[in-house]
């Protein structure tokens, strides 16, 4: 069970719902840990510097491909609950939150 790293706010975060859901996610994730200790592996043994680019290129890539996946779940889940469920409030957290993280990701 993946536990609540202190991110998301209490009332917020339940564990059934999106990445617990996808093996296929959780799959994706462990190829990306793979990649990343070849990397380490690439610049210990002092790899070509543009093998070891290309590599963190690859990896960017799937990162992204993940995120989409799981911004998705999300979407498909949380967020059309939220809106189902005519709740006002449910829905503007659910708006905002999704507003914060596209202006996290602007940094």
């Amino acid at each position: 069970m993946v536990e609540n790293a202190g991110y998301t706010p209490p009332g917020y975060w339940e564990p059934s719902m999106c990445v617990e859901r996808s093996p296929a996610i959780r799959n994706r994730l462990n190829r990306i840990a793979g990649q990343v200790a070849g990397i380490s592996r690439m610049v210990e043994e002092g790899a070509y510097c543009i093998d070891i680019l290309t590599q963190l290129q690859a990896v960017k890539a799937a990162l992204a491909k993940a995120e989409d996946a799981i911004l998705k779940q999300h979407a498909d889940g949380c967020v059309a609950e939220a809106i189902a469920s005519g709740d006002p409030n449910a829905q503007r957290a659910k708006f905002n939150e999704l507003v914060d993280l596209i202006a996290k990701s602007k940094r």
